[in-house]
């Protein structure tokens, strides 16, 4: 069997290094051949112990998000990220932005930025989507947590009203307020209760339930 016919069964999914070894067992060093094969173009390193395989050998598009997911965990893409995914922000945002329970983290790599902003547990467990295919899925941000995230983990911000809090999503982050008055408020009331910066997040609620 040909070198990139063993890859191309990993699809999208990031694969570590341990299974790279069991599958070219057969060579004397397993990993030199996964060196090599990073060197042919064939593998791509994400991070230490983790790789993705080339598009033109899985036939699949590399996806960022399932990569968000697998290079440290648990995480869900969040923050602007998801943001922009669910259209509420125009501004397209080129770093990949999780959220996740353990130490903050920043991985840089020949696919980007990935970005990990610590949260706490039981807020963490909140508003979680399950998205993609089956190709690969992925956990992301509801709408209304990907904004929760982006209010309470923000620093220095200091909003004092309720028209304070509309400014801030009108005219600094040009959120589609049109989506925002949509909010399921149970996602947000529950986030109340698990997260920090209560007040902050109550003034969103309030701004959802007013229109």
């Amino acid at each position: 069997m040909e070198d990139w016919e063993r890859l191309e069964i990993f699809g999208s999914v990031p694969v570590g290094t341990s299974l790279l070894k069991d599958v070219f067992s057969d060579y004397a060093s397993p990993s030199n051949k996964i060196e090599e094969m990073c060197r042919r173009g064939l593998l791509t390193r994400v991070r230490r112990g983790l790789y993705v395989v080339a598009p033109k050998i899985s036939h699949k598009p590399l996806s960022k998000f399932i990569i968000a997911n697998h290079i440290y965990g648990p995480s869900y893409v969040s923050l602007e990220t998801a943001l922009e995914y669910h259209g509420l922000i125009p501004e397209a945002v080129y770093q990949i932005r999780s959220v996740t329970p353990f130490r903050a983290k920043r991985y840089d790599s020949v696919l980007g930025r990935f970005l990990y902003f610590r949260v706490p547990e039981d807020y963490f467990q909140t508003g979680i989507l399950i998205e993609g295919d089956d190709d690969g899925r992925y956990l992301i941000a509801s709408p209304e947590k990907a904004l929760c995230d982006l209010l309470m983990l923000t620093k220095d911000l200091r909003i004092q009203s309720l028209h304070s809090m509309r400014e801030y999503l009108e005219n600094f982050m040009r959120v589609d307020m049109d989506i925002v008055f949509g909010f399921n408020t149970d996602i947000v009331e529950r986030c109340i209760e698990t997260g920090r910066k209560k007040t902050t997040l109550a003034q969103l609620l309030e701004v959802i339930k007013n229109g």
